[in-house]
Order: structure tokens, then C-alpha cells, then sequence
């Protein structure tokens, strides 16, 4: 059980902070900054892709054309477009600023393929300019033949690639019997939402609309994922077992954009949605990754100690817990402490690990416990029975869920009083799995790897909305906006 205030440690973690490869300008895919202002002037939600594509708001894609040399003029502006006068907020086929930067309009062919604008004589500044050689292009796209040398050795998928996306039959929406609802769209949280289905049946991950029993299409992988967590609503990031990368799936494209490599196979993602960070353990290294979000790269190597699991990040982004496998050892690590790594304390089987109030709950699936710790303190506040098999927990508001596997309920503590308060029963027959948090809203999916369905919890009533039938049993949902595809 847990240890005793008086034989807890601290230690200082080592960080090594991973090397990196400078490299030319023409290879780096962010846009530089004084561009991104300038397009952002008429188009102020502009999205700057990491890999380097620049995409309109309303979806209207340009490809950034680097100059071999980039200038520096006093003022940033237009010195010539095609066709000619035009400017940026009418959207022309091609921008040449002057500082020698470029940017090409994708645009659809009458043949049905897309291409950018053929130019009998085009100028200098296209002729010897070169794509970001990590840019993922549409599929097919075909480049006027005296252009050919801005590719470079980027790869250009053709229009007969299947890439990741498996097509899927017509999905089947279930009926909500007993409600006046007709879909699950009709709730506001919902509405217009993708679900990212993982399963312990399939490497694949399914694409489903709300209420859908069968999924609208499936994003095929080689490996069965481990992790996956979206960002900004455009990314999926996901982890799998024998890989030693995280794939980066745009959901717009539906394509891997980017694998980012870690020295083992890494495991679990938690996001700083307001860092823009992603913290991803290794167990097999005794490190926690970490990427910055906004370029899709490494920044640091965390070394830690033990075989790290269920990693949790605190609500404020100031600290990290995680288990030892090994050791049944609990740790939290400083974020903004130097990374100042402190003992916990041991307790077997721990299944989850939540943090609120300056207080850690830490469940044990095998014992039905759930314990209390102050965190300054690092005292035993108390030591409760919860439900049987507690496999996940959640706060929220003032509250703490817990997610009991064996007799499918939810307990329901007060985060000031550490009482339980109420317990509520899914009566699905199943095994739940997880509490997938739909964040800012109210709404919670509960996953079930036994029965084929999940359930539309509201943690605001702390009522079941509804229990939505599968094709397949769900281990883990991402839900994100509907996202236009390009």
C-alpha cells in the first residue's frame, strides 16, 4: 500500500534534450512568420499546416514555393501574380511576394485531377524555387512539366493510391427507441462530431457519425494502436505496438503526414491542449517524449525512472504522474520545477491515476481501492472500496467518476468531502473500458470491449443519455469536429 510520509524522496530528473539536424531553409516546412502575418491579413483563420501547406478557410489550398535564398525587404508585399494585378483576398492562381517567397493555388483540372496553373513562361522566381521536401500534396497532383524541377525528390502519391482510408458500407444509424430523439446529432455536443473508434478486434481504426452502428470508413494501420489522441480537431495522433514512431494522421487528407520517431516503441499520449505540447511515455526507455505540437517534432527527451503506464497529466499542466509497472512504484514528475521528480508511494495494480484539489486518486483494479494522497504532504488522507475492477476515472466539476469493469457502474465522489455520493449502474452486460471525455462539453463515452456498444453519459445530470449498438467493441473514442476534406 502506500508509503509513509517519512520515506518519501526527491529527486532531480536528468533531461537530455534531444539532438537535431539544422537544415536549408527550402527543407524547413514552417512558413516564416512575416508570411503567415501577411496571408493572415484577409485570411485571419488561415491554418499553416507543419509539413508547409497553406489552407484557406474556406478549404482553398496553396503549396509554399521556398526560394533558394530568402530576402528580407523593409515592408512584406505582392510583387506579381498570375494573372497579373490581382490581390491576395481575390485568391490568385500564383503570389510572388518580394522577398522571392511563393505560393501555387491548387486547383481542379476539367479532367478531374488536381493541378496548379500552367504557365508558358514562368518566371524566375517558380523556376528556381523548391516545395517543402516533407509536404504531403493531394493525391495525383500533376505539375506542369516546365515546373517539374520545384518537386525536388518530394514524392507525389497517385490518384490510384488507396492510401489509409478503407471505404466501408452504408452506415447504419440505430434507432433511439424510448427517446424523443431521432440522432444523436440532435444533442448540441454532438452535432457535426466524428468518433475515432479504436478496438482489440482490429488494427484499423473506424470513422463513425454519431449514433452510427456501422462506421462510415476505417483508416487502415499496420500495427494495432496503442494510443491515440486528437489535436486542434485536425490531427489524429496515434501510437502502435512494434513501432517505434508516432503517426500523425491529418484528417482532412486522411493520410500519415508525418511519423515522428522515438529511440523505442513509445505508448501512451496525453495532450497540453493550451502548450501545444503531447507527452508520450516509453516504458521499454524510461522516457516521456515530448513534441511540440504546432511543428510536429520532438523537443525533449525526459529520462525517468521505472517502466512508466498510465500516464496522467494534471488539469493545470504543472505535473505528470505515472505508475511503475515494475516496481508498483508511483511518481509525479514538476513540469515547471525543473522537472523535479517526486515519490509517490507504492500500490498494486494501479489502473488509473487522477489529480485534483492538490490531492491524487489512485485506484487498484485487483483490490477495489481507491487511495487519497496529499500532495504536499504526501500523506495517506484516505484508503476507500470502490466498485469492482475500477479500470478508469474522470473529473470533473467538483467530481470524481470512477469506472468500475467488473459490475459496469459508475461511482461518483466528492472531490471536497472525498465521500462517495452516488453510483450509477449501465446495465450493458459488458466490460467497460475507459471515460472518453468530450472536451468543453458535458458529455462522456463510456467503451466496452465485451458487449458491442457504448454509452452517452451526461456528467452534468450524471445520467445516461443513451447506450448506442457496434459493429464492432470499442477500446478507446476520440471525438473531433467534422473536418471538410481537401
Amino acid at each position: 500500500m502506500i508509503k509513509s510520509a517519512a520515506k518519501k524522496t526527491a529527486l532531480l530528473l536528468f533531461v537530455s534534450t534531444l539532438m537535431f539536424v539544422n537544415t536549408l531553409p527550402t527543407f524547413a516546412a514552417t512558413i516564416p512568420d512575416n508570411i503567415q502575418k501577411f496571408i493572415s491579413k484577409d485570411f485571419p483563420k488561415t491554418t499553416f499546416r507543419f509539413d508547409g501547406m497553406v489552407i484557406l478557410p474556406d478549404n482553398t489550398i496553396y503549396l509554399p514555393l521556398f526560394p533558394a535564398k530568402i530576402l528580407n525587404p523593409e515592408t512584406l508585399a505582392i510583387k506579381q501574380t498570375y494573372p497579373s494585378g490581382k490581390t491576395l483576398a481575390s485568391k490568385p492562381d500564383v503570389v510572388i511576394l518580394n522577398n522571392d517567397f511563393a505560393l501555387l493555388k491548387v486547383v481542379d483540372n476539367p479532367r478531374g485531377y488536381k493541378t496548379i496553373a500552367q504557365m508558358t513562361n514562368p518566371p524566375t522566381e517558380l523556376k528556381t524555387g523548391l516545395l517543402p521536401q516533407d509536404l504531403l500534396v493531394p493525391k495525383g497532383l500533376v505539375v506542369p512539366d516546365n515546373l517539374k524541377s520545384i518537386i525536388g525528390n518530394l514524392e507525389i502519391k497517385t490518384v490510384n493510391d488507396p492510401g489509409i482510408r478503407i471505404e466501408n458500407s452504408k452506415p447504419v444509424i440505430s434507432e433511439l427507441s424510448g427517446s424523443t430523439l431521432k440522432t444523436l446529432s440532435e444533442i448540441p455536443p454532438l452535432k457535426n462530431k466524428s468518433f475515432y473508434v479504436s478496438s482489440p478486434y482490429s488494427k484499423n481504426i473506424q470513422v463513425f457519425n454519431p449514433g452510427a452502428k456501422t462506421p462510415e470508413y476505417s483508416l487502415k494501420q499496420i500495427n494495432v494502436p496503442i494510443s491515440m489522441q486528437a489535436y486542434d480537431n485536425k490531427f489524429l495522433l496515434v501510437t502502435a505496438y512494434e513501432k517505434p514512431s508516432v503517426d500523425v494522421i491529418s484528417l482532412a487528407d486522411d493520410q500519415i503526414i508525418k511519423q515522428i520517431y522515438t529511440k523505442t516503441q513509445p505508448d501512451e499520449i496525453v495532450i497540453d491542449k493550451n502548450k501545444n505540447i503531447a507527452y508520450i511515455s516509453s516504458s521499454v526507455d524510461s522516457s516521456i517524449y515530448t513534441v511540440n505540437l504546432e511543428t510536429m517534432t520532438l523537443s525533449k527527451q525526459i529520462k525517468i525512472t521505472g517502466m512508466c503506464e498510465k500516464l496522467t497529466l494534471s488539469e493545470d499542466g504543472t505535473k505528470l504522474f505515472y505508475y511503475d509497472k515494475k516496481t508498483r512504484d508511483i511518481w509525479a514528475i514538476e513540469l515547471d520545477n525543473n522537472y523535479l521528480l517526486k515519490e509517490i508511494g507504492k500500490f498494486p495494480n494501479v489502473s488509473k491515476i487522477a489529480f485534483t484539489n492538490n490531492k491524487i486518486y489512485i485506484t487498484s483494479r485487483t483490490k477495489n481501492r481507491l487511495a487519497i494522497i496529499d500532495y504536499q504532504t504526501i500523506g495517506l488522507i484516505a484508503e476507500i472500496e470502490v466498485c469492482e475492477k475500477p479500470i478508469d476515472m474522470l473529473t470533473f466539476h467538483g467530481r470524481l467518476y470512477v469506472l468500475g469493469a467488473g459490475d459496469n457502474s459508475i461511482q461518483i465522489l466528492d472531490t471536497k468531502t472525498d465521500q462517495l455520493t452516488d453510483a450509477i449502474y449501465l446495465n450493458t452486460n459488458g466490460f467497460s473500458t475507459k471515460l472518453n471525455y468530450i472536451d468543453g462539453t458535458n458529455i462522456a463515452l463510456i467503451t466496452d470491449t465485451k458487449a458491442s456498444l457504448y454509452t452517452v453519459f451526461d456528467l452534468g445530470t450524471n445520467k445516461i443519455i443513451k447506450t448506442i449498438p457496434l459493429d464492432i467493441p470499442a477500446s478507446s473514442i476520440v471525438v473531433t469536429e467534422k473536418v471538410q476534406k481537401i
